[in-house]
């Protein structure tokens, strides 16, 4: 038997925001995607997923000490996704530090993929499922502008404003 496809909407100061995973086996949900209003490929809720808020609590509990300021990082259960490229890409993306930024190139070289790789790191990191939690908005342009948010550079703006983030 196939996990069903659970969903909750959770507010948070960017909008509200789409949790959708599978439940584990202790009722709490295993997260597939956090998507907010607006946001270049967002998922949308589909037949036969169910609305179960309960078994994101754990997880909107997590967000709302971040938005709170009191939360540096995410301890969360993830489903598995994407590409063994894109995976390492996102295990990159969960190494930078609360608060600071890296560039597009400095993620390429730590997946060992530097040069003309860069266009596909930020390929990747585009293609995150896991806005927020999977820290993407950390990392900027090689200049330290910001570039290329899902969600839009007003929010990216706000994270690393909440995260009092310097740029690189």
């Amino acid at each position: 038997m196939t996990p069903q496809t659970v969903y909750a909407r959770v507010d948070s100061p960017l909008g509200e925001m789409l949790l959708v995973g599978r439940v584990t086996e202790d009722g709490s949900a295993e997260l597939a995607s956090l998507s907010l209003p607006g946001q270049k490929g967002a998922v949308v809720v589909q037949d036969g997923w169910r609305r179960s808020p309960e078994a994101f609590e754990g997880i909107a509990g997590q967000l709302a000490e971040y938005f709170a300021g009191r939360r540096d990082r995410f301890d969360i259960a993830y489903a598995a996704g994407g590409t063994e490229f894109q995976r390492r890409v996102w295990r990159a993306l969960e190494d930078i530090p609360y608060g600071s930024t890296v560039s597009y190139g400095d993620i390429a070289r730590r997946v060992g993929s530097s040069g003309a790789g860069v266009r596909a790191v930020g390929t990747a990191i585009g293609r995150n499922p896991l806005l927020v939690v999977r820290p993407c908005h950390r990392v900027v342009g090689a200049d330290g502008t910001l570039r290329g948010y899902a969600a839009g550079l007003e929010r990216k703006e706000r994270l690393l404003g909440l995260e009092g983030g310097a740029h690189v």
